[in-house]
């Protein structure tokens, strides 16, 4: 009778997930902000002092990510001077299940930050006329096939100059 229950819960798990339809997303990956660790830093060329973006995505054919190159998935302009900071990989993802859609969140470090001011000052240099400034950053990311997600922008953050 044991027996009999357990074949009755397989059979039923198999049947029940069998019977799920995968995800329907959009072939071209979708992004959403969702949140960032740290939004006051001190500024650095390198990465002394940082915080965590992170992001989630949807991706109809499930083909992000790239297996054994080096190219750059995830895209990061500065709106500070519309510049397009140095950019991340994505490991690559394989199929996942009977669908092809995958969903997920990413979470990376922001690029290192330093001050820009209005003045002609050079930047990352300490100022005590301008003791913060403040960036914003677009992000989108691209599937092996070339389509480009939708862009998001994050909440400020306020870089402190001194």
């Amino acid at each position: 009778m044991k027996s009999f229950n357990y074949i009755l819960i397989i059979a039923t798990s198999i049947i029940l997930f069998s019977c799920a339809n995968p995800p329907d997303f959009p072939l071209e990956p979708i992004i959403t902000y969702k949140s960032i660790s740290n939004n006051t830093i001190n500024q650095s060329a390198i990465r002394a002092d940082s915080a965590m973006i992170t992001i989630s995505f949807t991706d109809g054919d499930g083909d992000l990510g790239r297996q054994g190159m080096d190219s750059v998935d995830i895209f990061i302009i500065d709106n500070r001077i519309d510049f397009l900071q140095p950019g991340f990989v994505l490991p690559f993802i394989g199929q996942q299940g009977v669908g092809k859609g995958i969903s997920g969140e990413i979470s990376f470090v922001a690029p290192p930050n330093c001050c820009i001011f209005e003045n002609g000052l050079p930047p990352c240099q300490p100022s005590s006329e301008f003791p913060i400034d403040t960036v914003t950053y677009d992000i989108y990311i691209m599937d092996r096939a070339g389509n480009e997600s939708n862009r998001v922008t994050t909440e400020p953050i306020f870089i402190r100059c001194n």
